[in-house]
């Protein structure tokens, strides 16, 4: 075993040397004109600023973020009184009369008006665009040639380039994790040649100036109380190299310069009523550096992430030289030529994960912190019945576990509140949320009982606060994170209740997220008793708050009450009389039965209470309720689907689902069927934009090369027939603390490398065998 284990990683040596020239394939995306509609731009971001250049020739649009702009405010929107329907409600579901108490729910047991539907919920927005206009001399619409537009994942850096009248024109585009600014650097091949001027603008609630030198744009936004809403301040700062630059109409003029650089700040009052000062320093440190000490210092903070894994699938030149948008297409009519987009699709989703969100402050939206609109759609927020989850899926497993961390922190911001609904409507312990969430710590239940009061959200995210420490064994964030975990389990252990039926400890009333059935009088409901994903999280949350319990030597006696209901749960999974997982207690019948939530199966994934190997019968009625759900949907969806399939180690489905998420689609309209794909700059469309899909997918693509939810690690458990041939992995994360190398051909690992901070045994299945070795050290 020690002479066939130093084998393999000694020939792991040989095979990642020998494969170096594919992990350095080019990762960028690149088109061959500018963009036409924002769906085209190419995302920059550091984590707090966004920035969404659109390349044009004799106009240029740059759209701008900044992660904390919000409208809204904290708000109280409990019924305090709404608690005391409960048993009611309950009276009504234990009698079969789920409509009677769905009205009921819907009169006293939803939110207080606004609710979601205005301030003080608010909504994330755009901060506002930089717009540039430029001057080639003749005043008419320029003819250009040589064009190419690019953005660098592995350098975080946007480029634009082309040629008008003899001139070669550059522009580069980052938002710089060196000195937290944006930065444009524009230059031409011959002197003089830069004239330009340059404005902001908003569509609404900000006022733009000229102070000294510096553009200025400062506003606003409504907070929905009696209180000012959140403030706002973007500068915006020209260094010239050569020529001259002046001031006129609130614009910046520049004419005949060799070089320019703008540097951009923004920033809100969240949580920073020294905003404005730390704005101006920002600028002053920035505009002392040369440019390309800047961009190195941006380049080489973004890669201390980034670098910290490849991945080949096999090289694809031929497709590498198509603009992205025409290789999507190519890659729809024939996924067989192109074994490059996956690979490049998943290191996007990781550019993504890095680009948006930061330790310290929120994490990626519903859109990233991507907006182009003051009324993003669903506000941009935090949805809690899956889509905030999926950002966060593969950022353990694509080894970026910090970027864990700021979910943590808005979850932490939403015990307090989630206390109080807790006792304004089950009279319970602990703390609870439901669909949604805001930067301002709404747990209320939404306006209506169809979507609004399925409790399942803050068990979800305990999800994700668990699976940070699983993966790396961290006890002091394991102690911090406890109390979340402890006080969610308290409120679902209060609220537990006896089902006349069964005599199963479930929860009442219940919900499977936005989905609903038929009852027997062919009316339609959502809510009923003990829907399978309450029971599914409880029995998952409760069993980890006992593992987190023995290992921190706490809080005994509260494990033993868990431990006593967890005998009196339902099954994690109840098997239809059509084989199929039973999504309700009752086996109802769906209106919808394409639903793209697909709720039922939480247990398959992310939790790990289905698995292919160890209940097979579960697995197989997963697989029944999946045919039955297809394989289409908004993008989020599809990205689900692949996760299932890439648990149940089918990859030729999983695939299959990856080629449906990467069809190309221009379509804007708020969608919720049939219908999602990729727009021409790789975002998922919902439609309209939804970053879930992105992350969901890059998930996806780690979990059919290794899993380890099982107890061990699994090596290539879904690989698809088009990836067999032959692959690099390097720098991907399992739990219990490791990294994991591995090559493969012909769709058999050849060599495999685990190391741990730690070092220590750990148990793989390699080629369909177990295999213990020690890890090495890291």
């Amino acid at each position: 075993m020690r002479f066939y284990t130093r084998y393999l990683q000694f020939f792991a040596l040989l095979i990642f040397v020998s494969t170096s020239a594919v992990n350095a394939q080019s990762l960028k995306l690149w088109y061959d004109k500018p963009a036409r509609v924002w769906e085209e731009t190419l995302p920059l971001g550091n984590g707090r600023l966004g920035m969404m250049p659109d390349g044009g020739v004799s106009n240029e649009k740059i759209v701008l973020n900044d992660i904390t702009l919000w409208s809204g405010a904290p708000q109280d929107a409990n019924n305090y009184e709404a608690y005391k329907y409960l048993p009611q409600i309950r009276r009504l579901l234990d009698e079969g009369k789920n409509e009677e108490a769905q009205d009921l729910i819907d009169k006293n047991f939803v939110c207080k008006a606004p609710g979601s539907g205005d301030v003080p919920f608010g909504c994330y927005q755009v901060f506002g665009d930089l717009n540039i206009k430029f001057n080639y001399g003749d005043g008419k619409y320029p003819q250009y040639s040589n064009y190419r537009r690019e953005l660098s994942l592995k350098n975080a850096v946007a480029m634009a380039s082309y040629t008008v009248n003899g001139v070669t024109y550059r522009r580069e585009y980052f938002t710089s994790f060196g000195d937290d600014v944006s930065v444009i650097h524009l230059t031409a091949d011959k002197k003089g040649m830069l004239n330009l001027s340059i404005s902001l603008s908003r569509p609404e609630r900000a006022e733009v100036s000229i102070a000294g030198n510096t553009l200025q744009m400062a506003g606003g936004l409504k907070s929905g109380t009696d209180k000012p809403g959140m403030q706002f301040l973007a500068n915006v700062k020209a260094v010239l190299k050569g020529g001259s630059q002046s001031t006129a109409n609130n614009t910046l003029e520049i004419k005949s310069a060799d070089e320019v650089t703008l540097f951009i700040t923004m920033g809100t009052d969240y949580k920073d009523g020294a905003y404005k000062q730390k704005l101006v320093s920002l600028l002053n440190v920035a505009i002392k550096k040369p440019y390309h000490q800047q961009k190195q210092e941006h380049i080489a903070r973004f890669q201390k992430l980034f670098g910290r894994l490849s991945l080949s699938l096999g090289q694809s030149k031929a497709a590498d030289a198509l603009p992205t948008n025409q290789r999507l297409i190519a890659f729809h009519k024939d996924p067989s030529v192109d074994k490059g987009l996956p690979a490049l699709f998943f290191q996007f989703g990781r550019y993504l994960s890095i680009s948006s969100t930061r330790v310290g402050l929120l994490p990626p939206n519903l859109q990233g912190l991507w907006a182009n609109q003051v009324q993003t759609p669903w506000n941009g927020d935090y949805h809690l019945d899956v889509n905030v989850q999926m950002n966060h899926w593969p950022v353990e497993v694509a080894n970026l576990s910090e970027l864990n961390l700021p979910l943590a922190d808005l979850v932490q911001g939403m015990i307090e509140p989630g206390k109080r609904t807790a006792k304004a409507y089950y009279n319970a312990d602990g703390w609870v949320a439901h669909v949604i969430t805001n930067i301002w710590g709404f747990t209320e239940p939404g306006e209506s009982a169809s979507w609004g009061i399925t409790k399942a959200g803050s068990g979800w995210l305990c999800n994700n606060l668990w699976d940070h420490y699983a993966f790396s064994n961290d006890k002091a964030y394991l102690k911090k994170i406890y109390p979340i975990l402890k006080g969610s389990a308290q409120f679902y252990s209060s609220i537990l209740t006896k089902d006349k039926k069964t005599g199963w400890l479930v929860t009442s009333p219940s919900s499977s997220p936005e989905n609903s059935f038929y009852l027997p009088n062919g009316k339609h409901a959502s809510i009923c008793i003990g829907a399978t994903i309450d029971n599914q999280i409880i029995r998952e949350l409760f069993n980890n708050v006992i593992i987190a319990s023995k290992t921190l030597g706490i809080d005994a006696a509260f494990s033993t009450q868990l431990k006593d209901k967890l005998k009196s749960l339902p099954p994690a999974v109840n098997i239809a009389k059509d084989g199929r997982v039973m999504e309700w207690l009752e086996d109802y019948k769906e209106t919808d039965p394409q639903h793209r939530h697909i709720s039922h199966l939480y247990g398959l994934y992310p939790a790990q209470l289905i698995t292919a190997d160890g209940t097979p019968e579960w697995a197989e009625a997963a697989k029944k309720t999946l045919e039955l759900r297809g394989d289409d949907g908004p993008s989020w969806t599809i990205a689900y689907k692949l996760l299932f399939w890439a648990r149940l180690h089918d990859g030729t489905r999983a695939y299959k689902l990856f080629t449906e998420i990467m069809k190309p689609t221009e379509r804007t309209d708020i969608n919720y069927g049939a219908g999602g794909g990729i727009y021409p700059n790789l975002l998922s469309a919902g439609p309209p934009f939804q970053i879930d899909g992105n992350f969901g997918t890059t998930a996806g693509i780690a979990e059919m090369l290794i899993q380890s939810h099982e107890g061990y690690i699994n090596l290539l458990p879904a690989i698809p027939d088009s990836w067999k041939a032959e692959g690099t992995a390097k720098g991907f994360r399992a739990r219990g603390n490791f990294t994991v190398d591995f090559s493969w051909k012909n769709g058999k690992v050849i060599s495999y490398k685990v190391t741990s901070s730690t070092p220590k045994i750990v148990k793989l299945k390699v080629n369909g065998k177990f295999i213990t070795i020690k890890a090495v050290k890291a």
